[in-house]
């Protein structure tokens, strides 16, 4: 690349991207991984599982690991380790996945309910004319339930104390008390 800035963002991104799959290479396989890139600035940057050193010195002075009882013991308990860690993450990540789809499935289901019962959103995103159109159901609301709870209360019925406080248009009448 000419630019420079262009070539150290490539880097940068590329850096991290391999140092990634290489931390997950570890992860699954429980593989020794030593990694060591250089950027267009001459600056040294390296990951190494377990630990870098051991794994250059081990490669540097081509000595095998040995070969004998305790290495295979411990490499297969690390590899035992592994497989469990690594069911576990699948079975996290199974379970996270079914949650996100539940989880968009309870916002598409908002949506839609907020969609079709528009007056059960939140009134400071109803606009001017909903509003308006709320106000009067609420109204018309409130008069049906005064209709209605007239009906079944006994002391407002109209034989009992010689008046109804119910006007003509289904409100209530106001009296003053002396």
């Amino acid at each position: 690349m000419s630019n420079e800035s262009h070539l150290q963002v490539t880097f940068s991104k590329r850096r991290s991207g391999l140092f990634k799959k290489a931390n997950e290479f570890c992860t699954l396989y429980g593989a020794d991984v030593a990694l060591v890139v250089f950027s267009p600035s001459e600056k040294v940057f390296s990951f190494g599982h377990p630990h870098i050193d051991t794994i250059i010195d081990r490669y540097l002075s081509r000595v095998l690991p040995q070969n004998n009882g305790t290495m295979q013991l411990i490499e297969a308990h690390r590899s035992a380790n592994v497989r469990e860690l690594n069911s576990k993450l699948t079975e996290i990540n199974n379970t996270l996945d079914i949650e996100k789809k539940y989880g968009d499935e309870l916002v598409h289901l908002f949506k839609e309910t907020e969609a079709r019962f528009w007056w059960a959103c939140p009134i400071h995103s109803m606009n001017r004319g909903q509003l308006d159109l709320f106000k009067r159901a609420l109204e018309e609301l409130k008069k049906l339930v005064a209709q209605y709870s007239d009906r079944f209360n006994p002391m407002l019925q109209p034989h009992l104390f010689g008046f109804n406080n119910m006007d003509e248009n289904g409100g209530y009448r106001s009296f003053e008390i002396f």
